[in-house]
């Protein structure tokens, strides 16, 4: 899905395939970049010589249209694709040369909602925080809390709503401590309620530091810069000034 510039929007030129924005002017070297990636599907190609730097404090999402490779994106970038050409970079680095460092810097949630429903909310969190580092469980009923799942804590996640479900998944950002977050449709299935309370996660992700790369159509409203390249026609990229 490809959204109008609004008059609040400014548009920048870039090379064609770029997606680069203006904290790069700045200096300082950016946390995830892509070079020249190239990937096609089913004799198809989805992008060719595309060009991603995402810097702290930066929150990107992509557009396009259904089709367009959004999805096979994130996972590429993630490292959950390799059907492609190019080269992936952290912090001025290949992955390839850094992977644990890399992974152990990057939560991706995919759009499928990754949670166990057999297990109850504070033990999907548990199990996620394992991955990495425990975490004690204060952090995760406040984690729970924050995404309005206070006194659901101990339910098992298959007598939840998908909305609740969501949420549970969702709840890993806060106790997550990587800088680079890869969200695709985080939005799905949340009422108006959870979608203000993500976009204001996200926004304060970003103030602190971190960065994020979303897929959604979902037409945000964040307190922070953002900015969008659509897969559609990647040579233009929008900045949107914090609402």
């Amino acid at each position: 899905m490809s959204l109008p510039t609004s008059s609040s929007e400014s548009p920048v030129s870039a090379a064609p395939g770029s997606a680069t924005f203006a904290r790069e002017q700045s200096g300082g070297v950016p946390l995830l970049q892509a070079r020249s990636l190239f990937c096609e599907r089913d004799e198809r190609v989805l992008f060719s010589e595309f060009q991603l730097d995402i810097h702290a404090g930066q929150l990107v999402q992509v557009l396009g249209s259904n089709g367009s490779g959004k999805t096979t994106l994130l996972r590429i970038l993630c490292g959950l694709n390799d059907s492609y050409e190019g080269e992936i970079l952290w912090r001025g680095q290949p992955v390839e040369e850094q992977r644990e460092t890399f992974l152990a810097s990057l939560l991706y949630i995919g759009h499928r909602v990754g949670v166990n429903r057999i297990l109850t909310p504070r033990e999907n969190l548990r199990w996620s925080a394992s991955l990495h580092s425990p975490v004690e469980d204060d952090r995760i009923e406040a984690a729970l809390a924050r995404v309005g799942l206070r006194a659901y804590e101990d339910i098992p996640c298959r007598n939840l709503s998908a909305g609740q479900t969501q949420r549970v998944s969702l709840a890993r950002l806060l106790i997550s401590p990587a800088a680079l977050w890869i969200l695709d449709e985080p939005f799905t299935t949340l009422d108006v309620y959870g979608v203000r309370d993500l976009e204001m996660l996200l926004a304060e992700h970003v103030a602190n530091g971190g960065a994020v790369l979303v897929t959604t159509h979902h037409r945000l409203d964040v307190p922070c810069e953002l900015h969008r390249v659509n897969l559609d026609n990647p040579s233009e990229r929008t900045v949107v000034p914090a609402s």
